[in-house]
């Protein structure tokens, strides 16, 4: 948080008075206290900033006695508004705290993901959470966590296509997984696919459509999360879906898709637009989608609930 305060004065006697008197006020507080005797300054320049030292000493006797972001008191979550002093002069600045700082450390592997709306547990997806006393989804565990521990032997791995039941951690395995590569520096991309349409759609107006085309194409992860779920167009099929596989495809570029629908359900979901029943084209589509992955069905009791 770089936004800092320096204050520069031209006093009048009268109003030294007025400093003196409101300086010597607020020293009876012992969090004013502890605060400007750490600076190690003269009173007569500590009471310029009176009002500014107030401020920060209710902030730093909150950092003091904080056991966390989430008991965090401060008007900044996980900042407090301190002084910082430089060849005897002060300013003030909003800092991070310890706990902020760590929060920090721990996810800036983030900068390598691009989450388009996906829920808040997906952030912070592990694969040390994943559910594992459901057999049936050992199959599905064992590809993702092998293909974490071979990625860099073979980063062109194929991709999933895992569908099954509602709710059964399909987006949360992937997803752990990107989280674990992304950590060693892999760049990844979470779309969920009836949103990305519609900001495709408003990129148009914005000019930055071909930016995400081309993100979505090259980036070296990609998860479609629930394709099915949105409305058939051509538009949709042929002039966005269509050009980011085909691509994939070519560069081998490991891509995974999660759905409630099979992929025989999938091509009569394609195949169906304003334009009539296409099952070439929707045929195609699915070609697409068998190069680039293995389909494995998740199917578990519902870890929504």
């Amino acid at each position: 948080m770089k936004k800092e305060e320096t204050l520069k004065f031209n006093f009048t006697e009268e109003m030294k008075r007025e400093l003196q008197k409101s300086y010597y006020e607020a020293l009876e507080k012992p969090e004013f206290q502890v605060l400007v005797k750490e600076l190690h300054l003269p009173a007569d320049l500590l009471m310029k900033y009176t009002s500014n030292l107030e401020e920060a000493s209710v902030e730093y006797n909150h950092c003091q006695h904080c056991k966390g972001l989430l008991h965090c008191k401060n008007k900044m979550t996980g900042y407090a508004y301190l002084p910082r002093v430089d060849q005897g002069q002060i300013s003030f600045c909003y800092q991070a705290c310890k706990y902020k700082q760590k929060r920090d450390r721990e996810t800036s592997y983030l900068k390598n993901m691009y989450l388009l709306h996906v829920p808040e547990d997906l952030k912070n997806a592990s694969l040390k959470n994943i559910y594992m006393d459901d057999e049936r989804r050992f199959e599905a565990i064992k590809y993702v966590t092998n293909f974490v521990k071979t990625y860099y032997k073979d980063p062109h791995q194929k991709g999933l296509y895992l569908h099954g039941s509602f709710g059964s951690g399909k987006t949360y395995l992937i997803s752990a997984a990107f989280h674990e590569l992304a950590k060693k520096g892999v760049k990844s991309a979470i779309v969920f696919w009836p949103e990305m349409l519609n900001e495709l759609k408003e990129s148009f107006n914005n000019g930055t459509f071909n930016e995400k085309i081309e993100n979505l194409k090259k980036t070296p992860l990609l998860l479609i999360d629930d394709i099915g779920a949105e409305s058939t167009t051509a538009w949709s099929r042929d002039e966005i879906f269509c050009p980011i596989v085909q691509y994939r495809m070519q560069e081998h570029l490991p891509t995974f898709f999660t759905s409630n629908l099979t992929k025989k359900e999938l091509e009569q979901h394609f195949s169906i637009s304003k334009d009539g029943v296409e099952h070439v084209k929707a045929g195609r589509v699915i070609e697409r989608i068998n190069q680039l992955t293995i389909d494995i069905t998740l199917m578990s009791k519902n870890l929504r609930h």
